[in-house]
């Protein structure tokens, strides 16, 4: 199987029939609207004059003059510009809200209110409008209405904390990470309340913020600090509560162990030919090993710098140790498994990753490629 073509629309998704008007920038809004589209949604992206930061933010860029970081993000939409703090900004996109379903924003809080297109007034002549804002701490509270941003949410919320060594200290995720879950958090959160809708005939507002996605992604470690009461360190690559579970090095690269019972542990003893680390009472059990891990990752090296790292992981996998070995981004993408899946989008010009979402009754399928700026300004004269 090759890598998957984009749709000019993905009509026949779980969301055919839904219309999405988005009206947010950079990354979190854009990649739940994005998803939506995948699955069907006829998603209209509303810029201002300026456009999406995103379409700068490079290099590299496209040969349609867009930074790579926007097409990420907003392929499967048609495109427009409005100024929204005009009255004929306000006139036209009420015009688009008539038959919407989801509007999505990420302003700061309060901007909405001013040009009249915040929930509470529309809601009263839209009742059936699901209105999804994506903020970085939420519209109230000690940092309501705050600016909320990936790097700095993940300092806040204590994940760069438990990210890095002692030697490097803490340390960004070299994914914005809590921008993609917030994305995941506001889709999610708009398919509950479309389903809800079926039931009750009414909209209502969903919520996501950066800050609260950013705290949720502390498994287990905000659950190890409830209960122990002791503060989370940095990692490296290991794991607080299995071991051994962490980056190793063999003759000709590096792989990850992920071992998380003890039957694990006694095939990968067994099939690099440390059987005798099955019965050494300071690896028996998970416990144990946590708390020696330092003499267990001397044992376990000294034993793989021998071997090849990919066939190693090919073997292991085959008797059910989870392994692999530590790729680039070209390997992740050159594997055949990732073909398989259909994870990497080829359409002319356009590349981008596939869809992660698999619905066996109603597949989605990648959007065309992301819009040129004001693209499809026909829409709001077209009605």
């Amino acid at each position: 199987m090759t890598a998957q073509s984009a749709s000019p629309r993905a009509k026949h998704g779980a969301l055919s029939g839904i219309k999405v008007l988005d009206l947010s920038r950079v990354l979190a809004g854009p990649l739940c609207c994005q998803m939506l589209a995948d699955h069907g949604a006829d998603v209209i992206k509303i810029e201002p004059p300026s456009g999406d930061e995103t379409r700068l933010l490079g290099p590299p860029f496209t040969p349609d003059g867009d930074a790579a970081y926007f097409t990420a993000v907003n392929r499967g939409k048609r495109a427009i510009t409005l100024d929204l703090s005009t009255e004929d900004g306000q006139a036209a996109i009420e015009q688009l809200l008539g038959d919407a379903d989801v509007l999505v924003e990420n302003f700061l809080p309060g901007t909405t209110k001013r040009w009249g297109l915040d929930y509470h007034t529309l809601s009263r002549r839209l009742p059936r409008l699901v209105y999804c804002s994506i903020t970085g701490f939420g519209d109230d509270g000690p940092l309501g209405g705050l600016p909320g941003y990936d790097a700095v949410l993940q300092a806040m919320c204590g994940l760069m904390s438990i990210n890095g060594t002692p030697e490097s200290g803490p340390l960004r995720m070299g994914i914005p990470v809590v921008d993609h879950l917030t994305g995941y958090t506001a889709m999610s959160g708009i398919l509950m309340a479309l389903y809800a809708r079926e039931r009750t005939g009414k909209g209502q507002r969903v919520e996501a913020s950066l800050f609260d996605a950013g705290l949720s992604l502390l498994v287990p470690h905000a659950a190890n600090w409830f209960y122990s009461d002791r503060t989370p360190a940095l990692l490296g690559n290991a794991h607080p509560n299995i071991c051994p579970y962490d980056k190793f090095s063999a003759r000709d690269g590096e792989l990850f162990l992920g071992v998380v019972n003890d039957g694990q542990f006694r095939k990968l003893c067994d099939h690099i030919g440390r059987a005798d680390l099955r019965t050494d009472p300071r690896f028996t059990t998970n416990a144990l090993r946590l708390q020696n891990s330092a003499a267990l990752r001397r044992e376990l090296e000294s034993a793989l710098a021998s071997l090849e790292v990919e066939t190693l992981c090919c073997e292991l996998m085959a008797r059910g140790v989870p392994a692999g070995p530590v790729n680039s981004v070209p390997q992740a993408f050159e594997q055949p498994h990732a073909r398989h899946r259909q994870m990497q989008v080829v359409d002319g010009e356009y590349l981008g990753v596939g869809v992660p979402i698999k619905l066996s009754g109603t597949p989605g399928a990648p959007g065309s490629r992301p819009p040129r700026f004001n693209e499809h300004a026909v829409l709001v004269n077209a009605g």
